[in-house]
């Protein structure tokens, strides 16, 4: 019973893209 509209690798990937986003602007700044 999922009602998720995500798979979990979906959301693994974009959490992973999420944190390398934060990290880039964190080394810019």
């Amino acid at each position: 019973m999922r009602k998720s509209r995500f798979s979990e690798e979906q959301i693994i990937g974009i959490l992973k893209e999420h944190q390398a986003g934060m990290g880039a602007k964190e080394l810019c700044r």
